[in-house]
C-alpha cells in the first residue's frame, strides 16, 4: 500500500568528532529524535566536505579521515519538526541545520504480503 503526504525534512550537518556529553553528537541527535517520537532519522557519513571554517574533511587523506562530515536527516510533519527544532538547538552548538518541504511517499506491506 502506498500513501502520500506533505512533510518536512530536517538536515543537521555536523562533524564526526563533535560530541555531546562525551557521546558522538550524531548518536545523541538520533536518540533524541527517537525519544521525541519523530517518524524517522538516519545518519549519513560523508566522504568529503567543508563547513564555514573551510577545513576540508576527506576520506582520501588519512590524517583527516577521522573527522568526516555527518548529515542527520529527520522526516516528520511540519508541526513535529517545528516543535523539535528548539530542543535540537540546545544540543547542536556548532553545525548547520536546514529544513525543507518534502513529499513523503510510504510503501508499506500489509499483512506481511506485498501487492
Amino acid at each position: 500500500m502506498n500513501t502520500s503526504a506533505k512533510g518536512k525534512l530536517l538536515r543537521i550537518f555536523v562533524d564526526e568528532a563533535d560530541k555531546c556529553q562525551k557521546r558522538p553528537l550524531y548518536e545523541k541527535i538520533i536518540s533524541f529524535a527517537k525519544e521525541n517520537k519523530m517518524a524517522g532519522a538516519t545518519a549519513l557519513k560523508g566522504i568529503m566536505g567543508f563547513g564555514y571554517k573551510s577545513h576540508m574533511h576527506t576520506a582520501k587523506l588519512l590524517r583527516l579521515s577521522e573527522n568526516l562530515p555527518i548529515i542527520v536527516e529527520i522526516v516528520d510533519t511540519e508541526k513535529k519538526i517545528n516543535d523539535f527544532l528548539p530542543l535540537l538547538k540546545e544540543i547542536v552548538k556548532e553545525g548547520l541545520i536546514t529544513v525543507e518541504e518534502t513529499n513523503v511517499i510510504m510503501h508499506r506491506v500489509s499483512n506481511g504480503v506485498s501487492p
